[in-house]
């Protein structure tokens, strides 16, 4: 097949390509051009609008390539950013602005399936109950999350042009990490490797992760296979606690774990501190490392029509953590 993805030199596009270019021809889109190992030909954005209007001949061979789309794997987007640095307006000029943009495009062209990476934040900030389904009432919080369900709110708008001749799916993945992308473990994987005590063991906490390598397998169900359309949240089947993750990375460094049981409240009262004068530790970084965030992925392994994913949360980590060392 041909599939088209956006963002293709993205930490996640770039692991799709590898998994994908056995068997499909990968053609990108993206704000940069360089050749890239298993790509056909990565276009501009701007190539996605009336592509019919081409008239140079350079821009009439794109055309007839973009004809050929089977699928659209839309990734681009702006990522969340827990430093609070970006502005409100950029999340919407990405995540939804371009989201739209990709939409638009595979409505009136001849492609099949397009599949959209939303995340678990256009659901939820927090997890109400014992675990995250997708029968949840979306609530974001802040404009990374409602950037993220407009763009969702723009295809399900459009459902009436698509939903008896293509198939959709919204995807919302929780935290994903791989080989080279530690995701929003980067303050936690520091402070192991420095060998310094871990003073939130007094925290009781589990949440969800995603391994890359079991991301492209469900990418990869969803291209082979006849799935009904939907919103489908994508996770590992085992979640994890912070101490968990801990001891995961001691045993990778080989390193012996320091787990501190310091009061909790003393510990939020340090990280309000950290929020007010810039400290590494503070309050939206300790919700990160310490809150309840288990993710089903009941209802994707249904479609996908398996059991399990082919890799455990532990083993998806350790091979994370390794590729630091």
């Amino acid at each position: 097949m041909n599939i088209l993805i956006t963002g293709i030199h993205g930490f996640v596009g770039s692991n799709l390509v590898f998994y994908l270019q056995k068997i499909h021809k990968i053609y990108g889109v993206d704000i940069i051009f360089p050749v890239k190992d298993g790509v056909e030909t990565t276009f501009q954005w701007k190539d996605l609008d009336n592509p019919e209007q081409f008239y140079t001949s350079e821009e009439v061979d794109k055309v007839k390539l973009l004809r050929q789309i089977d699928i659209i794997i839309h990734l681009a987007g702006k990522a969340h950013d827990t430093k609070n640095e970006a502005q409100a307006q950029e999340y919407f000029d990405i995540n939804t602005g371009l989201t739209r943009k990709a939409f638009d495009f595979f409505l009136q062209s001849n492609a099949k399936k397009f599949i959209f990476f939303s995340s678990v934040k256009a659901a939820a900030d927090f997890v109400v109950g014992d675990v995250l389904t997708e029968a949840v009432i979306p609530c974001p919080k802040g404009p990374y999350g409602e950037s993220k369900i407009a763009a969702e709110d723009y295809i399900l708008s459009q459902k009436e042009k698509w939903e008896n001749r293509k198939q959709v799916y919204i995807l919302r993945p929780c935290m994903i990490h791989g080989p080279g992308n530690k995701g929003n473990l980067n303050l936690l994987y520091n402070l192991v490797k420095k060998g310094l005590p871990w003073p939130l063991g007094d925290f009781e906490n589990r949440r969800s992760f995603t391994s890359i390598d079991n991301l492209c397998y469900i990418i990869d169900g969803l291209i082979q296979k006849n799935v009904i359309s939907g919103i489908y949240h994508i996770a590992d089947d085992e979640s994890l606690s912070t101490n968990e993750l801990i001891e995961i990375m001691c045993n990778v460094m080989g390193k012996k774990p320091h787990i501190w049981k310091v009061n909790k409240g003393f510990m939020t009262g340090c990280a309000r501190l950290g929020s007010v004068i810039h400290l590494p530790l503070n309050l939206e970084r300790l919700q990160k490392l310490t809150e309840n965030y288990v993710v089903s992925n009941a209802k994707i392994k249904a479609a996908l029509e398996i059991d399990r994913m082919p890799v455990h949360a532990r083993e998806g980590l350790e091979k994370t953590i390794r590729s630091f060392q």
